[in-house]
């Protein structure tokens, strides 16, 4: 059997994916407190304001203006899935759907035939900092399926299943199933023209944390061809 690890590659900015996965980000951002009206209550002098990435004191505008996030913007042919650790974000779009979410929630979004959508970050702690961590992932659409009706759907951090072991010493591993069977733990459907809504593609995202001192071992694919790729992130990096 050839080596199961098909490649190692240290993270930029957007991660590398494989196929149906086009794109994956990891933002975290600790913003300040709020100034009332959910933007910054710190001077925005030396952003490029509108495209803001540069992560000056360790936060980004990105193309807002006056509140951080994404203001509207269209998306055609693939999904995508807004995993939303800390923080809030608003959410509104050209179906008429909004939503406030955060703290655990999934925002899956099918693009399909053409949809505008804004991601908007409030600060609304005006007492404290504001960090906000979110994954984005987009996922292709199959070819027949391009050109879908648009589809909006909310993944509640309550119905969202967390996998759970703890070893020897105590030390625990805990897995946070967004997509994809783990254990027997399933979670929320994703939308009806995804290729994780086929249980022939195998597609999987889960979010695994562990302690120090703690290991988890990955199931076996189920489909033969299945690539898996792995981030390792954060004080584990």
């Amino acid at each position: 059997m050839s080596d199961s690890i098909l490649q190692t590659v240290p993270l930029n900015f957007q991660w590398p994916t494989v196929d149906p996965f086009l794109f994956c980000v990891h933002h975290i951002d600790a913003y300040p407190a709020g100034n009332g009206s959910f933007g910054p209550a710190a001077s925005l002098a030396g952003r490029q304001m509108g495209s803001d990435f540069e992560g000056i004191d360790g936060w980004r505008m990105y193309h807002g203006q006056e509140v951080p996030g994404f203001p509207q913007h269209p998306h055609r042919g693939f999904e995508t899935v807004t995993y939303a650790r800390q923080g809030l974000i608003d959410h509104s779009d050209s179906l008429g759907a909004a939503a406030r979410f955060g703290r655990g929630d999934v925002q899956w979004l099918t693009a399909g035939a053409g949809i505008v959508h804004s991601e908007m970050f409030p600060l609304l702690d005006t007492e404290q900092p504001n960090t906000a961590e979110l994954f984005q992932i987009w996922v292709n659409l199959p070819k027949v399926d391009k050109m879908a009706e648009p589809y909006f759907s909310m993944l509640w951090d309550n119905t969202i299943p967390r996998v759970v072991s703890v070893n020897d010493t105590g030390a625990v591993a805990e897995v946070t199933v967004v997509a994809g069977q783990l254990g027997g733990h399933t979670p929320p459907s994703p939308p009806p023209n995804s290729w994780a809504s086929r249980a022939e593609a195998d597609v999987a995202i889960w979010h695994i944390r562990l302690e120090p001192g703690a290991s988890w071992t990955m199931p076996a694919a189920t489909g033969a061809s299945t690539v898996r790729t792995i981030y390792v992130f954060g004080d584990s990096a």
